[in-house]
């Protein structure tokens, strides 16, 4: 490893790993990052999200809480801190934090979809069906938006559409 590499440098090489399953090397990149950066939020939530995959709750949960403290408004934070506290079996308070999530990101897919299963399992089935609902609504917006803006074809489609429209005026 590199002494001198940079907290992006180091948090780039966590993401690394984490990609690969690599989870106790990511822990160990992320955490340099921290070191050379300690408002570096992002390293500390895919540092948590790492403890999370080896099932190291409290680890996982001292991340996101610093996160948080970081940066109040970080939406994914409070989802991923809500994964912890559901997979303890604190549901109330899971519950929190996806509504949190959602207030600070209103098109926040995981976190609605983390919430329509945790209504779900707590047999609120409404509001289950509310978030499901706004799941595929997020999921088709971003489809379209994603092909508009990245369809090739149709941009090539409309230029050719334009060019007969301004043959055919002439």
């Amino acid at each position: 490893m590199n002494e001198n590499a940079s907290a992006k440098e180091l948090f780039e090489m966590g993401m690394a790993e984490f990609a690969n399953a690599k989870y106790d090397r990511s822990i160990a990149n992320f955490t340099r990052a921290i070191e050379k950066d300690a408002g570096h939020a992002l390293a500390a939530v895919s540092r948590g999200a790492a403890y999370l995959k080896l099932d190291m709750l409290d680890l996982a949960r001292d991340d996101f809480d610093r996160a948080i403290k970081i940066d109040p408004d970080y939406a994914r934070a409070y989802h991923m801190r809500g994964l912890v506290s559901e997979k303890r079996g604190d549901d109330h308070t899971a519950l929190s934090d996806f509504d949190r999530a959602i207030d600070l990101n209103p098109d926040y897919g995981a976190a609605y979809y983390s919430r329509a299963a945790l209504h779900a399992k707590m047999a609120n089935m409404e509001k289950a069906q509310e978030d499901i609902e706004m799941v595929a609504h997020l999921g088709n917006r971003n489809m379209e938006s994603f092909m508009n803006e990245n369809n090739v074809w149709q941009t090539q489609h409309m230029r050719v559409e334009d060019a007969i429209g301004t043959e055919l005026e002439r």
